[in-house]
């Protein structure tokens, strides 16, 4: 009988505290783990098109480019309306200063110059250029009215 008296328990308040401590600790645990899964998602691919400047007299077209966004970023290709150009050469008609993929470092700012052997724009009309990422991420269209 003597035995029976004797036994202690916990009280009610260091139960509680144990209860809390351990839930704290299991959710800053489960919050680590899933903040390191979703690391790669918080990567971001923003780019902007400045703007475009045609010159008619030597036949080129000038793309200004910002990265915006928080990594570096490669530039696959140019799209003008819904012609796709990778690397210009004297079969697309055009010549370009770059080589594709081009690399644009976060805040870079890069133009792109493309110089056709025959004008390709009509005078007047409004054009969309868009710039494809390695990722497949589309920019744009800039659109830009040719000059008369």
């Amino acid at each position: 009988m003597k035995l029976l008296k004797c036994r202690k328990g916990l009280s009610p308040v260091v139960a509680a505290i144990i209860l809390i401590a351990v839930t704290v600790a299991v959710s800053i645990a489960v919050a680590a783990w899933m903040g390191a899964l979703t690391v790669g998602f918080m990567e971001t691919e923003e780019l902007d098109i400045i703007g475009v400047t045609y010159d008619k007299d030597v036949k080129k077209v000038s793309i200004e480019l910002v990265n915006v966004g928080t990594n570096t970023i490669a530039i696959t290709n140019i799209r003008i309306d819904d012609i796709t150009y990778k690397n210009f050469n004297s079969t697309d008609n055009g010549l370009m200063t770059d080589t594709f993929p081009h690399d644009l470092d976060k805040g870079d700012i890069h133009i792109f110059e493309i110089t056709f052997t025959v004008w390709p724009f009509n005078s007047g009309v409004k054009y969309g250029f868009t710039v494809l990422t390695a990722r497949g991420n589309p920019f744009g269209p800039f659109t830009k009215t040719a000059p008369s």
